[in-house]
């Protein structure tokens, strides 16, 4: 089902001179913006090393949340060639999604750069205090808006609410920013991407508080069968990462198995949340394959007539690419 190794950009060698053994760069950068932790949640070391390139999808899929500025693995891919190794098999095309000033301003010139991406700008919901910490939370607002308004950025995202890493007075900004970037969604007609960790109530709460816009995109869907259905009554998209294939995913298996099937995406949310059996390792888009399979084979569906469903759901969440 995969061949032996990753693509040819992802691979590393010995001879790579930019590069050192533990992932940072010899000049002790990190490469043009963030980069992930060379450990886990728990402290625990990670393989750096990219995973094998699937198979090739029957019917090309998008991956509608990927960070093509944060760098993780051994080796630094630039955007080609990182659409590149993904429409190789079979991910044609991308929504690069920014959470802070740096990321957006990426967003912007990589859309610009490569027609196979769209983009996402916004402050995350775990940024937003951070902004107001340093009293710069409204200029970044009105930077976020400006960038918002480029005609290849589709959705405002991601925003949301964060209860893992996001604690007390701090949430009161966090509540403020997803209601501000509701509004903004709505004003300027864009896609809103949700990221919803440990909020599930509360998320649900201020989008009917506030009115949903017409499109919205549960990011990283994390929810059980009820979320599920919330979302199908509400005409939600749902967006599926690596996790469902996780061990210990059932409850997301399930919401699965009770998701409108108009209503479903896939992602990678790269560089985060590889797919089973290659968990903790990098991701890129070229896994969303992966993922695509396991959904299929939850669903007992036809593998070809998932991915066109799934390209069909992606360009009504965004539109089209051209």
């Amino acid at each position: 089902m995969c061949a032996s190794l990753p693509p040819a950009a992802y691979r590393w060698t010995d001879d790579d001179a930019d590069t050192r053994a533990d992932g940072t760069a010899a000049d002790g950068t990190a490469g043009r913006g963030e980069r992930r932790s060379a450990t886990d949640e728990e402290g625990r070391r990670r393989r750096l090393d990219y995973p094998p390139a699937p198979e090739p999808l029957p019917v090309p899929v998008v991956d509608n949340h990927t960070h093509l500025n944060f760098r993780d693995g051994l080796v630094e891919v630039g955007v080609r060639d990182a659409l590149d190794a993904a429409e190789a098999v079979g991910v044609g095309r991308a929504v690069q999604v920014g959470c802070d000033l740096p990321s957006s301003r990426f967003t912007v010139e990589a859309v610009e750069a490569d027609a196979r991406l769209l983009g996402a700008v916004a402050l995350h919901p775990n940024d937003a205090p951070r902004y107001a910490a340093r009293g710069e939370l409204e200029a970044a607002y009105a930077e976020i808006e400006a960038l918002a308004a480029h005609p290849r950025v589709r959705a405002i995202g991601e925003t949301g609410l964060d209860f893992f890493r996001t604690k007390g007075e701090a949430l009161t900004v966090q509540f403020d920013s997803f209601r501000w970037h509701i509004d903004l969604a709505k004003r300027l007609g864009k896609t809103l991407q949700i990221h919803d960790r440990d909020a599930h109530d509360d998320v649900v709460r201020v989008l009917a508080e506030e009115g949903a816009p017409d499109r919205v995109v549960f990011h990283c869907f994390s929810g059980d069968e009820e979320l599920a259905r919330v979302c199908n009554e509400h005409g939600w998209f749902m967006s599926f990462s690596g996790t469902m294939t996780f061990k210990n995913a059932d409850d997301l298996r399930r919401a699965l198995a009770v998701a409108d099937p108009s209503r479903l995406l896939v992602e990678t949310d790269s560089p985060f949340l590889t797919p089973h059996p290659y968990r903790g390792r990098p991701n890129a888009s070229y896994m969303v394959p992966y993922t695509v399979r396991a959904m299929a084979e939850e669903l007992g569906a036809d593998l070809a007539e998932l991915c066109g469903r799934l390209t069909a759901n992606t360009e009504e969440a965004y539109g089209s690419w051209d």
